[in-house]
């Protein structure tokens, strides 16, 4: 038998334990294995009114037809649904670590991970910590990964994530771009199958630099980049104004856009297919995909969370996992 997909919590307080509650009934028998602290996730299934049987789990045990397995990781504080507390940051770390660790030596054929909040992590944990992708990155002695969103018809990755927009044009440079090329049609071979990816560059700035009176970087860093991955034979378009290429057209030509930074990809994403996207971390040694949305406090333990991005996560997850 395959090893199961671990599924992370997320922070205790947020939604993330209403969540992968809501795989005992969506996702019933599939091999998944959720962590977390058992007592939130009980207390929290108590909340929700939610009939969910958790069942204790630890490496080389069968899963369970008939319950939720559960890996107890402890949240280290007191949780209260909604309340974010730096206290539970080590926890929330631990509980990651845990899920990594477990990849690298096949305890789990990948992971999914339910949303955590920055702010609490660097409050209470690691000021230097900057999000999932990377820690993932960091932590498993990878040197460069790729940030992936995808629905059913738009996959969208990133040249630059987390980083101030007046620090983007900076930390687009050849190898950058071309790693990141290099991972992103790797990964569509062999990970989504497809035997020759067509990836749509977007250009930085407007207009893509308009023959650089609006930005030298299409010219200097951009097209040369290209110029050369495409001697490698990588199939690539652009650099394309974002305005044009996230049009039926061009999109419906493209298996891929790689976008500069972040908020010129993924809103157009987001607004495609909010509550059914999925991150997906390309360049790792394993399988990882997330939801593609935060930890929404407010909506902890209300019974109102959507659980749609979470389940596209987890079957996606276990569809790569088959191969």
């Amino acid at each position: 038998m395959r090893p199961p997909i671990a599924v992370t919590s997320g922070d205790p307080a947020g939604i993330g334990p209403d969540l992968v509650l809501t795989l005992a009934q969506a996702q019933p028998g599939a091999p998944l294995v959720v962590l977390g602290d058992r007592d939130v996730l009980g207390e929290r299934a108590r909340q929700l009114n939610l009939n969910v049987r958790l069942h204790d789990w630890t490496p080389g045990q069968v899963l369970p037809a008939d319950a939720l397995p559960v890996w107890h990781c402890p949240a280290g504080a007191p949780v209260i649904a909604g309340r974010a507390d730096p206290a539970t940051a080590a926890g929330t770390l631990a509980m990651l670590d845990r899920a990594i660790d477990g990849c690298l030596d096949h305890t789990f054929a990948g992971m999914v991970t339910a949303p955590l909040a920055k702010s609490v992590i660097c409050d209470g944990a690691d000021p230097a910590f900057t999000g999932h992708t990377e820690y993932l990155a960091a932590r498993s002695g990878t040197a460069r990964v790729v940030m992936m969103l995808a629905t059913d018809t738009l996959r969208v990755a990133l040249a630059t994530t987390h980083l101030p927009l007046r620090a983007v044009a900076n930390a687009v440079q050849p190898a950058l771009l071309a790693d990141t090329l290099r991972i992103l049609d790797t990964d569509l071979r062999q990970r989504f199958n497809l035997p020759r990816p067509r990836i749509l560059v977007l250009g930085l700035n407007p207009h893509a630099g308009e023959s650089g009176h609006l930005g030298r970087e299409e010219l200097d860093v951009i097209i040369p980049t290209l110029t050369a991955l495409r001697a490698e034979g990588l199939h690539l378009t652009g650099p394309m104004p974002a305005d044009t290429a996230f049009t039926p057209r061009h999109l419906q030509e493209h298996d891929a856009v790689l976008a500069m930074y972040h908020d010129q990809g993924l809103p157009v994403l987001k607004y495609a297919g909010f509550g059914q996207a999925v991150n997906i971390t390309l360049g790792l040694p394993f399988i990882r995909t997330s939801v593609d949305h935060g930890t929404a406090f407010d909506l902890a333990g209300s019974g109102q969370a959507d659980h749609g991005s979470l389940l596209a996560a987890t079957r996606l997850a276990l569809s790569l996992a088959q191969g």
